[in-house]
């Protein structure tokens, strides 16, 4: 079973053009990656692309968004809310 880590991990691979050998858990949005507020905006959209189904779709806050500076943060965020909309 592939794990949010690893999903979110492809999104960034796809949406920077980044080889995933190069990515990890704790890589910045800014420092590593050189994102904007824009580029991370567009990243979140296509995180919450991925993690949206017919029946329930994830949507991250702009305010959220703006406090989260690595991958870990968005891996936290999307596995806090998938646990929400299991119960």
């Amino acid at each position: 079973m592939v794990t949010v880590y690893e999903k979110v991990k492809k999104v960034v691979e796809e949406q920077v053009g980044m080889d995933g050998e190069e990515i990890s858990a704790t890589t910045s949005f800014a420092e590593d990656l050189n994102l904007d507020s824009l580029d991370l905006m567009e990243l979140m959209m296509a995180i919450e692309e991925k993690f949206s189904d017919p029946s329930s779709k994830l949507e991250v806050p702009d305010e959220v968004v703006e406090k989260m500076q690595t991958i870990q943060d968005v891996v936290d965020y999307v596995e806090e809310t998938l646990k929400v909309r299991e119960k």
